[in-house]
């Protein structure tokens, strides 16, 4: 295939990734509300995201909106009856790009509660609701959302039986939590692109799986809080990385790529050093100096997809905090964390293997008849995708 032909396949792919994005720039986005019962009711905490609030009309970042909204779509039933509202419902700090919203509901006496959830219940955008009650025994947590919207309670508000409350549905949750994290699907994807042997293709997955428990584990046992803005943002830039990375080892002789990629990055670095984008410059700065390490290791390599499992362990740090979100922002106790993150790491490697065992005989079929214009199209599908997560997440 020509240059001037391989240019053009590049030009159509990153079109099409880009169109792809603009439908995938709202992923599933999701909410969460923690409930503390007594005798004669329950305080509620809801966390939304900022975006989905401001969606709802003005205020202070859709705050204003979002009082209103969250006790008419948030609901606790008493045999039937809705629970009304005994306190104003007020805002207090939130993460940033999170907003926290506390009200109190005052409950007839009866015999049974259910717990219902219309938050974000549009059908294209997926929102998904995590709803946590304060047991008697152990909290336990439920999704709310798809057609599960309502949770039955006693009369004490205590779960009744078949609610959620072992390991079994956090690997449920972290299952679910990645067939729907397009961004996680996409890097994958990217890194599977250059095939090599299975040996390497199990290292360079590894290298993915211990980066992101690693720090899966440290957010969610509150040993480290990143920024989630920025999180977010790295993991777009993470996948047009890998999308670059792919065309230069089919051709390691395009010596510009790399060069281009460090240029890039020193330019991103020294804007974040005048307080453009959410990621610091330190940050840009750490990644330009290991992706240079990592292409002088290659360089030497006679195989140097052999050695991707550097860079799938590094951005599997970053991926980590990514899934971690889901867990820190349910506010979980201390003596449900290491429950909930055992099986929810469990639940994400489940999906990863399946959906790798579903994908990866049809990419090596098309690897094995047109290696260079499957590599050359579906990288730059990943790099129009990486680039449009890391612009729309770092600079809006």
């Amino acid at each position: 295939m020509t240059p001037g032909r391989r240019t053009a396949n590049a030009l159509l792919g990153a079109l099409i990734g880009l169109w792809a994005a603009s439908g995938a720039a709202h992923e599933r986005s999701a909410s969460y509300s923690s409930w503390k019962f007594d005798g004669q009711g329950a305080a509620v905490t809801l966390i939304v995201a900022q975006q989905d609030a401001e969606s709802l009309g003005s205020g202070a970042g859709g705050a204003d909106s979002l009082l209103a909204y969250a006790t008419s779509r948030l609901r606790l039933s008493a045999d039937g009856q809705p629970c009304a509202v005994a306190d104003v419902p007020r805002r207090q700090q939130a993460p940033a790009g999170r907003l926290r919203i506390v009200w109190r509901l005052a409950c007839p006496a009866a015999q049974s509660l259910h717990i219902e959830s219309e938050l974000f219940d549009d059908p294209a955008a997926g929102h998904l609701h995590f709803a946590t009650v304060d047991d008697v025994a152990a909290p336990v947590q439920r999704d709310l959302s798809g057609t599960e919207r309502k949770w039955p309670l006693s009369r004490q508000g205590v779960a009744a039986a078949g609610a959620p409350s072992s390991g079994r549905d956090f690997v449920a949750l972290g299952f679910e939590h990645i067939l729907t994290g397009y961004d996680h699907l996409v890097f994958l994807f990217a890194l599977l692109l250059c095939g090599g042997s299975f040996g390497s293709l199990v290292r360079v997955v590894t290298g993915f799986t211990v980066g992101h428990s690693i720090t899966l584990a440290l957010a969610v046992l509150n040993l480290v809080r990143p920024q989630v803005a920025a999180v977010e943002a790295l993991i777009g830039l993470s996948i047009a990385l890998v999308a670059v990375e792919n065309v230069w080892l089919l051709q390691p002789s395009q010596r510009h790529l790399p060069v281009s990629t460090w240029t890039g990055l020193s330019t991103l670095g020294l804007m974040a050093l005048f307080g453009l984008g959410k990621i610091a410059a330190l940050c840009w700065g750490g990644l330009l100096l290991f992706l240079v390490c990592q292409h002088r290791l290659m360089q030497g390599r006679s195989e140097p997809a052999a050695a991707r499992w550097g860079v799938a362990l590094l951005f599997g740090l970053i991926h980590g905090f990514g899934f971690a979100s889901v867990l820190v922002e349910s506010e979980l106790p201390a003596s449900r964390l290491v429950q909930a993150l055992i099986g929810f790491n469990v639940g994400v490697e489940l999906g990863q293997i399946a959906l790798l065992a579903l994908a990866w005989p049809a990419l090596r079929w098309a690897l094995e008849r047109r290696r260079a214009a499957t590599v050359h199209w579906g990288s730059a599908f990943c790099l129009s995708l990486g680039v449009f997560w890391l612009v729309s997440r770092n600079y809006a």
